[in-house]
């Protein structure tokens, strides 16, 4: 690697910082080859082509036949991404605020701010609908590539140096273990990778006291991008000030200091305050989000946590620390490496050593987390240390190669951790072969590079001899190559063999990893297929039968989660981390299936809660083929429009509340204002086998939500049905086993496929049709008589008289106002649940709308942080203004003097 040229601006702390007294190098020396331009374009272009190659080793989508839908990616992320496309380009009955298509009506503001809202999210109006999963690979690469530019981008004005390594280093950071494990699926959490190293020079302006417009508005686009990963990052970036301000230049005065948290602070509240419109909407509706079971932290075990820092593992029990050996061998040069300042070696030393211990303990742990443990993986802010491990490479490397004590120390260190870490369970057989062929070529160029060192030393000594000559041509040369850089045909051989095998260490490593982390996600976790007929049959029939206000439409089950948001529709399929706790017990209660610990409630097939939530259209699809990971699934959709009420429905005063213990089919009666069940007295159970008495003719319907395997009714042209409960992260729908035969007697075989599952106690209802289609009758005459529906709204048309409740067939989330006749808005009730407005016989109009909650709070949050960037902006012209002037004034003292 070669060493960085002599001639670059050295600056005031130690050599190892931007300081202010003295004037930086700019972006003026070389045009398109000054480092603070090519290392990040170069970085962004690299991390963009390694990630492609690592995806088409893998055979990955869009560069093989095989899906990279796995969990979250293909269950939520990508509707989202599809409906977001839709709703940006006009093609949605919701808007920004309501969402009519998820969960019979959701917050869509809320998920924005949380799904959403990244710039980058807009691209997906560049692809056509049936290349959304093109899009939101596109949108991922994008991310991870400018993630990889602004890193190198924050580690050539941290310190001047070798742009090339700058660049690897960059695309180090961009597709370290925690982008390739976890953040290439959850591509929100990228955001929160762009944003550390943004961050960062957001602290470093505000030390500088430079920038003071700018570093508020890219806080605010980082909170506003990802409010999650963007609170880590600035931890991280905390942490990165902290240290710069104690290893900055010597005479720093505590005034200075403490001037530069003080900016830094300013910085961010200013940002997070622009931000906050958003940021308030999500954290309002986290509060009233359905709650997941709580987390208890483990720390991972040091085999494990040791393992990976080496390529190829992946795991969601231990954090993601994989930045490549090249790179990880340059970070533990840091402490041994003398040519570096010692307070600077000692402060970063200090950092990382410090954060990496913050991941295995609780309070720290609970602090990243924003003090609740998250389910699923507990190491988010893995990220955080793996910038920070790369920008001590990059203070140890900067000024020069390594001295060979330090080298050898560094590969003491990682001869170490590879061998405790050999007995991991995350080590994976391509782990040790990768390691030992990185370690080689970086060995191999770290010799390269020291040797070029001592040749240049040997010439440097026989150049002294002729210091007239040579004096002259070095002025030369400098003058041709800029400040910091040399120029590039002045670069010797050795220096260039030695960069080119260390960015292929780092590189192969890297690809390596990807390939078998796509590899062993898909065969150990959930995955759905790839889009293809089967959503484009079920889109087609949806856009055909949709009579939206007048009914719903149910997409019914698809391959994949959220399914309305891909094909349309108005289900009750809704998957998000803000699904509210009254939707979620409101479907389960009512004998609805969920996913995610409740978060992901998902379409039920049931006549009577098709009335309750005015579903007159319903999809049925059946796969013509085996659904496989690498190919595009068929099925055969077909189309069933029954009569249901409108939207809106009057209902008597009276109704009693459900109680503890009520079934679901309980529970169907009282919303619905019937009796339409026949419910047997006596349900026995004798072993596998489920006995009751009902009507001859009536539908049999099993609600066992805890269940897993299958039941069958008996009798003849019977097949058995498949029950999934597991909870409490997955529930299952009550499911229609056949009709009642003649005799009257119901026998239900059960074939569990897991010991000691509970049924509940009563868990057989029998549909009776007639009673159905009488409150069908009912309901229909004394419901609205015209509903219609804007983005967020609904104004419904009742029969003069009407008397009682009307009731919106939603669940009454936070932020649903309503009024009947000319009444001002209030707060909408709750009927059973759903949304809900007392009539008192004169008012013949309903009309309800939802505001996200926070929305006014946030938005004069967010003009006051205006106001105070205004002021900021006001202050800075005064100060440039008067610091222009000063100079003026001192001379004219000396002319009258």
């Amino acid at each position: 690697m070669p060493p960085a040229a002599e001639t670059v601006l050295d600056e005031v702390d130690g050599g190892e910082g931007a300081g202010s007294s003295r004037r930086r190098p700019g972006l003026r020396s070389r045009g398109w080859l000054v480092p603070a331009v090519v290392a990040p374009l170069s970085a962004a272009l690299l991390t963009a082509v390694l990630l492609g190659l690592a995806t088409a080793l893998s055979r990955t989508y869009p560069f093989g036949p095989v899906t990279r839908n796995v969990v979250d990616l293909g269950q939520q992320y990508l509707p989202y991404h599809a409906y977001w496309r839709a709703l940006l380009l006009g093609e949605t009955h919701g808007d920004a605020f309501l969402n009519w298509n998820s969960g019979f009506g959701s917050n869509f503001l809320g998920d924005i701010g949380t799904y959403l809202s990244s710039p980058f999210d807009l691209l997906v109006v560049a692809f056509p609908a049936d290349r959304i999963e093109l899009a939101l690979y596109v949108v991922t690469a994008a991310k991870i590539s400018a993630a990889g530019g602004a890193a190198a981008l924050l580690l050539v004005r941290l310190r001047p140096g070798p742009w090339p390594v700058a660049a690897a280093l960059g695309t180090a950071y961009a597709l370290s273990g925690w982008t390739l494990n976890h953040g290439a699926t959850v591509p929100m959490w990228l955001d929160g990778l762009l944003a550390f190293p943004l961050l960062c020079l957001v602290a470093e302006w505000a030390r500088t006291g430079r920038r003071p417009l700018l570093g508020p508005v890219v806080v605010a686009l980082a909170w506003i991008s990802n409010f999650y990963t963007a609170y880590m990052a600035t931890l991280g970036a905390a942490v990165f000030l902290a240290v710069r301000l104690l290893t900055g230049e010597e005479g720093a005065t505590a005034r200075r200091r403490i001037a530069g948290v003080l900016r830094a602070a300013r910085s961010v509240l200013i940002g997070i305050g622009l931000a906050a419109p958003l940021v308030v909407v999500v954290f309002l509706g986290t509060k009233v989000a359905d709650p997941t079971p709580l987390a208890t932290f483990a720390p991972a075990a040091p085999t494990d946590f040791l393992a990976r820092f080496l390529p190829a593992t992946a795991g969601v029990t231990s954090p993601a620390l994989f930045i490549g050996t090249p790179a990880l061998a340059l970070a533990l040069t840091l402490p041994f490496n003398r040519a570096v300042a010692p307070r600077v070696r000692a402060g970063w030393t200090a950092a990382v050593v410090l954060v990496t211990l913050s991941l295995q303990w609780e309070p720290t742990h609970l602090l990243w987390h924003a003090g609740a443990s998250p389910n699923g993986n507990p190491y988010r802010q893995t990220f955080v240390l793996s910038g920070l491990l790369l920008i001590a490479a990059w203070l140890s490397v900067a000024r020069g190669v390594p001295r060979p004590a330090a080298l050898l120390a560094s590969g003491a260190l990682l001869g170490a951790l590879a061998w405790a870490a050999r007995g991991s369970v995350e080590i994976d057989d391509w782990t040790f072969p990768a390691f030992l062929a990185a370690a080689a070529l970086t060995l191999a160029a770290a010799l390269l590079a020291r040797q070029d060192v001592r040749r240049r030393a040997a010439g440097a000594d026989r150049n002294a001899a002729d210091a007239d000559g040579n004096a002259a041509d070095d002025r030369r040369n400098a003058g041709r190559a800029g400040p910091g850089l040399p120029a590039l045909s002045a670069v010797p051989l050795l220096s260039a063999l030695a960069v080119v095998l260390f960015v292929a260490a780092q590189a192969g490593e890297t690809v390596v990893t990807g390939k078998r982390i796509d590899e062993q996600q898909r065969s150990e976790v959930a995955w759905s297929p790839r889009t293809g007929p089967w959503h484009a049959s079920a889109a087609r029939e949806v856009a055909r039968a949709d009579a939206w206000p007048r009914h719903r439409t149910d997409p019914g089950e698809m391959p994949g989660g959220n399914d309305v948001l891909l094909v349309g529709g108005q289900g009750a399929d809704y998957y998000s981390s803000l699904t509210a706790e009254v939707t979620s017990s409101t479907l389960t209660s009512l004998g609805f299936g969920h996913y995610a610990k409740g978060r992901h409630p998902v379409t039920l097939d049931n006549p009577v809660t098709d009335v309750l939530f005015s579903i007159g259209t319903r999809m049925r699809s059946e796969p013509t083929e085996p659904v496989r990971q690498d190919a595009r699934p068929r099925a055969e959709v077909t189309v069933a429009t029954t009569p249901v009420p409108p939207l809106v429905t009057v209902r008597p005063r009276e109704a009693r509340a459900p109680r503890p213990g009520d079934s679901a089919f309980v529970r169907q009666e009282l919303l619905l204002g019937s009796s339409v069940y026949e419910l047997p007295r006596d349900t026995r159970r004798t072993g596998r086998t489920l006995t009751a008495r009902c009507p001859a003719g009536t539908e049999v319907w099993l609600w066992a939500p805890e269940y897993k395997g299958s039941a069958r009714l008996v009798g003849e042209g019977t097949s058995a049905v498949d029950f999934d409960g597991r909870p409490p992260a997955v529930t299952a729908p009550m499911r229609a086993l056949g009709t009642v035969p003649p005799s009257g007697e119901v026998s239900i075989d059960l074939l569990p496929r897991k010991a000691g599952t509970k049924l509940p106690g009563q868990p057989v209802g029998c549909l009776v049709r007639a009673r159905l289609d009488a409150a069908v009758r009912q309901l229909t005459a004394t419901g609205a008589t015209r509903v219609s529906a804007g983005g967020h709204s609904v104004t419904a048309e009742l029969p003069p008289g009407s008397t009682g409740v009307a009731v919106l067939a939603a669940p009454r989330i936070s932020g649903w106002r309503c009024a009947a006749g000319d009444a001002e808005p209030a707060p909408a009730r709750a009927y059973q649940g759903l949304v809900a407005v007392p009539l008192d016989g004169r008012a013949t109009t309903v009309n309800c709308s939802f505001r996200p909650p926070g929305l006014r709070l946030g938005g004069a949050v967010g003009a006051a942080a205006l106001l105070a960037l205004a002021a900021t902006a006001g202050f800075h012209r005064r100060r440039q203004e008067f610091t222009r002037s000063a100079p003026a004034d001192r001379s004219a003292g000396k002319v009258d003097g």
